[in-house]
């Protein structure tokens, strides 16, 4: 994660924890129904917070730290309730656990880039 210091100890960017929220969101946003970071929870370099509404409609509010993944409420900007047994080292690995459907969105995204590029070398 970027969080972490760097090898020659100098401190990260203050604002480093913006980008690496937004790459997350970036990434698996066409896979859940809404992924925003919380703007009432403490965000910082060491840890954010990230609201998540799965495509089942559930919602939890997750704590994204060196530490890795978190979920940490049941609600959006909730973190009330952390699960330490509940830690996940990628956004993946999280969503594959509270959300069914990501499996199918994810696997329908791999098989429709897969006919993209089996397309594209037919032309090549």
């Amino acid at each position: 994660m970027i969080m972490k210091e760097e090898a020659n100890n100098e401190k990260p960017n203050e604002q480093q924890w913006v980008l690496e929220a937004q790459a997350i969101i970036d990434d698996v946003k066409q896979h859940v129904t809404d992924i925003k970071v919380s703007n009432k929870l403490r965000n910082s370099n060491q840890s954010f917070h990230l609201n998540l509404t799965t495509l089942e409609g559930s919602r939890f509010c997750i704590e994204v730290s060196s530490a890795g993944f978190t979920i940490v409420g049941n609600e959006h900007d909730d973190a009330t309730s952390k699960r330490e047994n509940e830690r996940f080292e990628t956004p993946y690995s999280l969503l594959n656990f509270v959300s069914l459907q990501y499996k199918d969105s994810f696997g329908s995204s791999l098989v429709h880039r897969l006919e993209q590029l089996n397309d594209s070398s037919k032309f090549n």
